[in-house]
């Protein structure tokens, strides 16, 4: 069983077009299939699956394409939290979750799009990070470019 993610507030949170199924179970470290509900609250995100319930926040979870991009309060809310966290940085998770997304591209397009919303968000990434996902961008690119139309 797949969970259906519930907006379950009247006013939905800024970061709401943020949460996808993918997210939350990356940041979780579960499959996607484990996962029953996401009941997306006014301040936080109730997760259940098998196993588990917890309390997720919408800053834990990285943005992402087809949705307004990020804008000035999402950057100030993410700072934020890694502050609280003591961390001051995202998640460890949102650079795999990226490395998929790049790997996943359907399109030259995609990709850069991609490439341009981590480029926006890279000064929550860690250096190495960033040099990872520049370096597998610019491979994926090549494979683009040397692929037959």
């Amino acid at each position: 069983m797949v969970a259906a993610i519930k907006q379950e507030s009247i006013v939905p949170h800024l970061q709401f077009r943020f949460v996808t199924l993918e997210a939350i179970a990356r940041l979780l470290n579960i499959h996607p299939q484990h996962l029953k509900e996401i009941r997306c609250w006014a301040n936080v995100i109730l997760v259940v699956g098998e196993g588990i319930s917890k309390f997720v926040s919408y800053a834990d979870l990285p943005p992402i394409l087809g949705v307004e991009p990020p804008a000035t309060k999402d950057l100030l809310r993410w700072r934020q939290r890694w502050r609280k966290n003591k961390t001051h940085k995202a998640p460890e998770f949102w650079v795999q979750f990226y490395t998929q997304k790049l790997q996943k591209a359907n399109s030259l397009a995609e990709l850069h799009n991609w490439e341009a919303l981590v480029n926006r968000i890279k000064f929550g990434l860690n250096l190495a990070s960033v040099h990872c996902l520049q370096n597998l961008y610019q491979q994926l690119v090549q494979q683009y470019c040397w692929q037959p139309s």
